[in-house]
């Protein structure tokens, strides 16, 4: 299955400029087979996103898009988080603790919003998005050695806002994942590959780390 696990709907996400709606469509015309909705600190949308999911056919998670004191974290497998920001280790050991997953959100953007170097001492935490949409390819690149050197699943999302985003980049599950329950599963077995949306289709991203090493000096 090809998913893409971060994006953004207006309801919730005050910068978000897409509805649920359209965001299946277009979901279905770049091929994906699921999405995944990660609003800024709310999960205002679990019930309507489960009822239009079933409406239509097609599987629809929901996160949240969690920003801790160090850097925005995307989780996956809890019903309630902290409403105050505390610290990502805090946060992360919480979603551990309720058998939940948590996701590196674009680690290394500018923006003073990632978790940058703080992932060579977090423990705990589940995957890395080591391809995201809204961030530079030496970001992207980073992050994927940092993934890779830690042995964490590594995750490909669009992040969107808008339409024209959506899937541009996605996660290959190995396994099958029609609910946000076994979503968390299939990530925690790190049975992830992130992929690059083609003219022709999802292709997996494997990148050599020599050639990435390179290109990062």
């Amino acid at each position: 299955m090809f998913v893409d696990l971060h994006m953004h709907e207006m309801r919730y996400s005050p910068d978000s400029r897409q509805c649920l709606e359209d965001m299946v469509a277009r979901a279905k015309q770049m091929g994906l087979d699921a999405i995944a909705i990660t609003d800024h600190d709310s999960m205002g949308i679990a019930n309507f996103a489960q009822e239009y999911a079933e409406k239509v056919n097609f599987p629809i998670y929901v996160g949240v898009e969690y920003y801790s004191l160090q850097g925005d974290i995307v989780t996956f497998g809890i019903t309630d988080f902290p409403k105050e920001r505390i610290p990502a280790q805090d946060f992360i050991d919480y979603v551990y603790a309720e058998g939940g997953v948590t996701i590196a959100a674009h680690p290394f953007r500018n923006n003073n919003r990632g978790l940058e170097h703080n992932l060579a001492t977090i423990k705990n935490l589940t995957g890395v998005e080591v391809l995201n949409g809204s961030t530079t390819d030496a970001a992207n690149l980073l992050a994927y050695q940092y993934c890779q050197d830690r042995g964490m699943a590594a995750i490909g999302s669009s992040d969107s806002h808008v339409l024209d985003r959506v899937g541009r980049y996605a996660t290959y599950l190995e396994e099958e994942a029609f609910t946000t329950e076994e979503l968390v599963e299939v990530i925690k077995k790190k049975l992830t590959k992130p992929a690059i949306h083609t003219p022709q289709g999802y292709a997996i991203f494997q990148p050599q780390l020599d050639v990435l090493l390179q290109k990062l000096q």
